[in-house]
């Protein structure tokens, strides 16, 4: 199999992987048994096989929202480097086309809860597009720091050529903190978002999703865990170096997927999600981190000129 069936396949597979780790985490904090990991993949497959319920408030609009949202999510998988850090399709500006595919994503489902007329998931889709905005610029910073400091311009190229900065092992390391928060948010995860909330007051993504079900709402659930695997991919490929053979790149890829669900399994186990008004603040830092890259990198070009 070569490197692009490879990272078909891991498209298709990890992400549910990810989420039923996750799971498993949760459930050993809490002190339950807990879901097998393979559990997300059976949720998935079990709506699609159940009927919907569409509101007759709802135009055509509310039915197209979560296949756009996943096919735009899928479009972005297709771009982000996995296996090897070989992406499926790669070419000049493809970050920025990523980072707007996620977006366009996310604009599909925001129009989706506006359609249903519901002042509450209108409530919902206005805090999702907010805290959004304060993603966006970090992760332009970030990118743009690698992309002058590797001399690339696509994620591919950028990944592969990380090595060749010498020994600003602290970029990697900011670049995976930051990349960690942005997985955090748009994943809808603890502490910016609680997937399991059913409090009115605190709910974001799940409150744009209340009156989609069936096949929708599989595709809605499997969108978010594919954006929750490929920002994790880019955080493992930063961290990865990508000198090594495909076999070891591939073993510490996986096992880079797996401590990142650890990870977000205990975040979301052993803290609460931080105040609505706080979200903000929490997101800012990976703009701040973004913006210590940039010093970073100008600093270390002046000095080498």
């Amino acid at each position: 199999m070569n490197v692009i069936g490879l990272n078909v396949v891991l498209i298709l597979v990890l992400p549910f992987l990810m989420a039923g780790v996750i799971k498993r985490v949760k459930s050993f904090w809490g002190g339950r048994k807990g879901p097998r990991v393979t559990q997300p993949f059976f949720d998935v497959l079990r709506l699609l096989r159940k009927g919907e319920v569409v509101s007759r408030t709802t135009t055509f609009v509310f039915r197209l929202a979560p296949s756009v949202s996943l096919a735009a999510v899928v479009m972005a998988a297709l771009l982000v480097p996995l296996a090897g850090n070989r992406a499926i399709f790669s070419f000049e500006g493809d970050f920025i086309v990523f980072a707007y595919l996620l977006a366009l994503s996310r604009f599909s489902l925001v129009l989706g809860g506006l359609d249903t007329g519901s002042s509450f998931e209108g409530m919902g889709c206005s805090r999702e597009a907010i805290f959004a905005a304060f993603v966006e610029p970090g992760f332009f910073i970030m990118m743009a720091a690698f992309a002058y400091l590797s001399g690339h311009p696509s994620f591919e190229s950028i990944m592969n050529g990380l090595p060749q900065a010498g020994n600003f092992w602290i970029l990697n390391v900011l670049a995976a903190i930051g990349l960690l928060i942005m997985m955090l948010a748009e994943g809808s995860r603890v502490p910016v978002d609680d997937p399991a909330t059913h409090l009115e007051l605190t709910m974001i993504h799940e409150v744009m999703v209340l009156d989609n079900s069936g096949p929708d709402l599989a595709y809605i659930l499997y969108g978010t865990m594919l954006k929750v695997f490929i920002i994790g991919s880019l955080l493992a490929n930063v961290l990865i170096p990508a000198t090594l053979p495909l076999w070891a790149a591939l073993a510490g890829f996986a096992g880079m997927i797996a401590a990142e669900a650890v990870l977000i399994g205990m975040i979301e186990s052993l803290m609460a999600r931080i105040r609505m008004s706080h979200v903000p603040q929490f997101l800012f830092v990976m703009s701040a981190l973004g913006i210590t890259l940039v010093f970073i990198v100008i600093m270390a070009m002046v000095k080498m000129i």
